[in-house]
């Protein structure tokens, strides 16, 4: 029976499946066309370059980081806890999808001035690709949550009536935008050297994807919070 799934859908299932399975060197142009079963021209119609492909197949990677945050976090919850939360899902999701998530990140590798998401060829209403559209609400989130912690913390700070002491202009390196991206660098980090083994073997601990690894991790996670939100409990 022949596949109705749309080519450019059918493409992109493929690369996501080659690239789940043989990692980012097998997703040749052609060969994506072959095992999608069609000529090695006929991607051409939708992915004008072999970069514009990949960055549709980085694009399913993106989304299925977006569902596995959103599962995780709890925007009304403590946002400190919420971080936690983030942080851990998002070095999950590195351990449990290597291919997809080193590909996400290889801007090299990937389109940065077309669209790769709409079937249409047109960039977002704000005229960015759309692979920044799934990039930039997810950093967004984490601005969110850094600012509200921010503000529970210096509701918790605060003196009694009277006694408020003279206002303090704030340092641009201290904004929630910069300390997020501090920190989503940070957390990077932690993703790729424990997905590479790299961790667990530096400090003795279970392999990645070991059922007792999370105990080995979650310090990891409440360390770096605290080097960039500060202790729970200065």
């Amino acid at each position: 029976m022949e596949d109705e799934t749309p080519l450019r859908e059918r493409l992109v299932d493929v690369g996501a499946d080659m690239l789940a399975a043989e990692g980012i060197g097998a997703l040749g142009l052609r060969e994506i066309a072959r095992r999608a079963g069609v000529s090695h021209g006929a991607p051409r119609r939708y992915f004008p370059t072999h970069r514009s492909l990949l960055s549709a197949v980085a694009g399913r990677g993106f989304d299925a980081l977006k569902d596995r945050l959103d599962a995780a976090v709890d925007p009304a919850g403590d946002p400190r806890t919420q971080v936690c939360r983030l942080a851990e899902a998002y070095v999950g999701f590195a351990v449990e999808h290597r291919p997809m998530f080193e590909l996400m990140f290889r801007h090299d590798l990937l389109e940065s001035g077309d669209d790769v998401d709409g079937a249409d060829g047109a960039d977002g209403a704000d005229g960015l690709p759309r692979l920044r559209d799934k990039t930039l609400p997810m950093f967004a989130s984490v601005v969110a949550l850094i600012a509200r912690h921010r503000q529970d913390a210096a509701r918790d700070r605060s003196p009694g009536p009277g006694n408020a002491p003279a206002a303090v202009a704030p340092r641009p390196e201290d904004a929630p935008a910069a300390v997020a991206a501090v920190f989503w660098a940070n957390v990077h980090g932690i993703a790729q050297l424990w997905s590479w083994g790299s961790l667990s073997l530096t400090l003795g601990a279970p392999a990645p994807g070991d059922a007792q690894a999370h105990e080995s991790l979650a310090p990891l996670i409440v360390r770096t919070v605290d080097a960039h939100l500060g202790p729970a409990n200065p």
